[in-house]
């Protein structure tokens, strides 16, 4: 089978996947023709939460990474759906141990026994993109060895050329695809597949978080061993500990575990709002309670850069969020979102504030979700018109995982006063950055131009007043599409005055007796006819053909 023809096929099993789960609300509004178009795709019968987890995992590595990512999309996926995303499993069949041997050497460049004293055949975990050994380094250290799998490459940009090329279909020939931008949505899905499946990039990840997680001691992260590191390859410290998930009760009396919990939720809004990087999948598999009693973080491949302007608005949102200011919530919301043409701004402020304010009047660990109610807000921006931006459900999801690893190591703790204690000392901090002497500075070296060139720029505005030369321009007017469309209504009031010229004289012209006739009437009289006939046909062609309803207007949130 030719690869066209093999791209092809794979298009129409993801189709069909699609259509299957049309109707349970997931990709809700997609148009059934827009996707079948040049694809032939039986419709299934619909499917359930469980069942759509199972074909998801069915589909692939990409598509077991696109359920991760849809269990950040509220707007997308109901919410038994993503409940069910929640428990998506990453396990598949071990990889031979002659190719895991073949992968190694032929990245690292070295047989594999001149690198290791000690390498064990069987894995200690195995998934969908790559599978995990233990082995022992020449100087008597362990280390884990993440190995890719052969075909993982191919498989993914494959899968991920027919996802773009699906979602630009939705985009074009669906309102739900102008509103929520698939298009965009899977390209930066994709980007940071693809980035995922470097592990170069994940020993870089690996190194900064421990870099910035040394201010707390309850946490480790695996350092990498950069010379037998490569794009295929990653080596790292082994750290022997069990699950979070698997802490007993007898172990949380023996040893509190409160603590490391609180400096887990520390870490992360530090790492999102001072660093600017929210870690995408924080799930409890990633994590491991060691046999010193620190928590070690895995996994790191999968990171979001966050800009400083959004961070800065989403920690404002988040602390006016815990603070219980819900007015604040929502005109936050708004101002990082894009406002769609059909936004209803008072249904968002009513029921943000009335979400938020249920929020602020319970307390108690297990009660209290900032991950829920950041996943809820991105919910209702949908419903009312508005395109939130991808770092706020992605923040909520972090959230949302990280509170039912601390719900595992201590029930009791108050997740809520946590987040607000810290989101004050960050607010703190980042005052005190600004009052520091190299941000005076700064600023005194701004307002120093500003001085500096104030009495020429006023004298030059003066001159321009005083000569009647002060001219304001409107960039891109003549460009835009007003002008065009103004163009394209003059162009047809003529043609339809040529026309209505044309007819008349055609009329006047039947009185007259030429002597030249045509079908039994004058010539000039039918020629007339036939060319403003042919003239009404072309405009009304033309109207049928090119006119095209508006794209809804979109106005962006201040950012």
């Amino acid at each position: 089978m030719s690869e066209q023809a093999t791209g092809l096929a794979r298009t129409a099993q993801i189709v069909k996947f699609l259509l299957k789960y049309r109707s349970a609300g997931i990709f809700t509004g997609l148009d059934h023709d827009a996707l079948l178009e040049d694809v032939e795709a039986e419709v299934a019968p619909q499917g359930k939460p469980e069942e759509f987890v199972t074909d998801l995992e069915a589909l692939g590595p990409t598509f077991i990474k696109l359920g991760q990512a849809l269990s950040t999309r509220p707007d997308m996926v109901p919410p038994d759906y993503m409940a069910a995303l929640q428990r998506m499993q990453d396990n598949v069949t071990q990889l031979p141990f002659d190719v895991v041997r073949g992968v190694i050497e032929e990245e690292l460049g070295v047989r594999i026994n001149k690198m290791f004293q000690q390498f064990d055949e069987a894995p200690l975990g195995s998934a969908s993109l790559a599978q995990v050994h233990r082995a022992v380094l020449r100087d008597g250290r362990e280390v884990a060895v993440k190995v890719q799998r052969p075909d993982a490459q191919a498989s993914v940009r494959a899968d991920l050329d027919a996802l773009k090329s699906i979602a630009g279909k939705i985009d074009r020939g669906t309102d739900m695809g102008r509103r929520l931008r698939f298009g965009d949505w899977v390209g930066e899905f994709a980007r940071a597949l693809i980035a995922e499946l470097d592990y170069r990039i994940e020993a870089e990840n690996l190194q900064r978080f421990g870099e910035r997680l040394s201010a707390y001691p309850e946490l480790v992260v695996p350092t990498p061993i950069w010379s037998l590191c490569g794009k295929r390859v990653l080596t790292m410290d082994l750290i022997r500990g069990r699950k979070v998930t698997d802490v007993t009760g007898l172990q949380r009396t023996e040893q509190p575990l409160g603590d490391v919990a609180a400096a887990l939720l520390r870490a992360y809004l530090d790492q999102a709002f001072v660093h600017g990087e929210i870690h995408a999948d924080p799930h409890p598999g990633n994590l491991l309670l060691s046999e010193d009693g620190r928590l070690a973080i895995f996994d790191l491949g999968m990171i979001a850069h966050v800009p400083p302007k959004r961070r800065d608005r989403l920690l404002k949102l988040l602390f006016a969020a815990v603070d219980g200011r819900g007015e604040d919530v929502a005109n936050e919301g708004i101002s990082i979102s894009t406002r769609l043409e059909d936004f209803d701004e008072e249904r968002y402020m009513r029921e943000v504030g009335q979400m938020v304010a249920s929020y602020a009047s319970r307390s108690g660990g297990r009660t209290v979700s900032e991950g829920r109610l950041v996943l809820d807000l991105t919910r209702i921006g949908t419903a009312c018109g508005l395109r939130t931006p991808p770092e706020l459900s992605l923040l909520g999801k972090t959230l949302l995982n990280l509170e039912s690893i601390c719900d595992a190591l201590d029930p009791d703790m108050d997740a809520k006063e946590v987040v607000q204690e810290h989101l004050e000392a960050v607010m703190r901090q980042r005052l005190r950055k600004s009052l520091s002497p190299a941000g005076l500075a700064g600023e005194l070296i701004e307002m120093e131009g500003l001085v500096r060139e104030a009495p020429r720029k006023l004298n030059n505005l003066l001159t321009l007043l005083a000569d009647n030369r002060l001219q304001v321009r409107i960039e891109g007017l003549d460009d835009s599409k007003l002008m065009e469309n103004m163009q394209k209504i003059a162009n047809r009031i003529t043609v339809g005055l040529i026309i209505a010229a044309l007819l008349v004289s055609s009329a006047l012209m039947m009185r007259i007796n030429t002597g030249a006739v045509l079908f039994g009437y004058p010539a000039i009289a039918i020629v007339l006819f036939i060319i403003a006939a042919m003239l009404g046909l072309f405009v009304v062609g033309s109207v049928l053909v090119t006119d095209r309803r508006a794209r809804p207007k979109e106005e962006r949130g201040l950012h």
